[in-house]
């Protein structure tokens, strides 16, 4: 057997600096400070500030969660794009509730987004998926099984290979029927900032009538 890791995660403590989160530094509407926070996140070099942890209900009610990559964003929500038969297309088409949090913690950051997602149009789509990266494309279409097992690392560099062959030199590679992206519309949205001797601030912004927001401190 490997020597066992006798680091404690109980003992692994970082501090949380900084000037704490007033009530009056907030916008009135969720999407505009998550737009401020974004932005900031993005300017301070965080890796990938976009991805997000995507928290979906299996069919039989089994909660699962994974990363995703936010690729865009205004006041309807957020926008991400994937496999709709995949195992979280086919989670979110049986239950259209889901939640998102950014976990940005080098800036003492979290925020947390929860809703109902909806299909983009095939407009969008399209528009997007000609957007991205050739290699992407092609990968959307070798990648068609997603989360379906395989036998190996070749079966899919294979199936890769067959779709190069396809769409050769800068040949158009259309959208896969099967490929597009979810819109999740907020219901809440919560502004985590860390803050000395665990004295957190938390702001939650819950949805009313006409999008307006209803904005409380929540305990830590």
């Amino acid at each position: 057997m490997p020597p066992v890791d006798r680091t404690d995660p109980a003992e692994l403590r970082e501090p949380y600096p900084g000037a704490p989160l007033r009530r009056a530094d907030l916008a009135a509407h969720p999407m505009t400070q998550f737009h401020l926070w974004f932005e900031e996140a993005r300017e301070a070099g965080l890796a990938e500030p976009n991805a997000m942890v995507l928290a979906s209900a299996e069919p039989d009610g089994m909660p699962r969660a994974r990363t995703v990559l936010m690729k865009g964003y205004d006041r309807r929500g957020l926008r991400f794009f994937t496999n709709y038969t995949s195992r979280k297309g086919v989670a979110l088409a049986a239950d259209p509730r889901a939640s998102v949090v950014f976990p940005w913690h080098p800036v003492r950051r979290q925020v947390l987004v929860a809703g109902r997602v909806e299909r983009l149009g095939d407009a969008e789509n399209d528009r997007y998926f000609a957007s991205r990266p050739r290699g992407s494309r092609l990968g959307a279409w070798a990648s068609e099984r997603q989360s379906q097992p395989v036998a190996d690392r070749d079966e899919l560099d294979r199936l890769y290979r067959g779709f190069e062959e396809v769409w050769q030199g800068d040949a158009e590679i259309p959208r896969p029927a099967y490929w597009g992206g979810f819109r999740l519309v907020p219901g809440e949205v919560e502004f985590w900032q860390g803050g000395a001797d665990r004295m957190h601030d938390r702001f939650r912004y819950l949805r009313g009538a006409d999008d307006t927001w209803d904005i409380a401190r929540l305990a830590p």
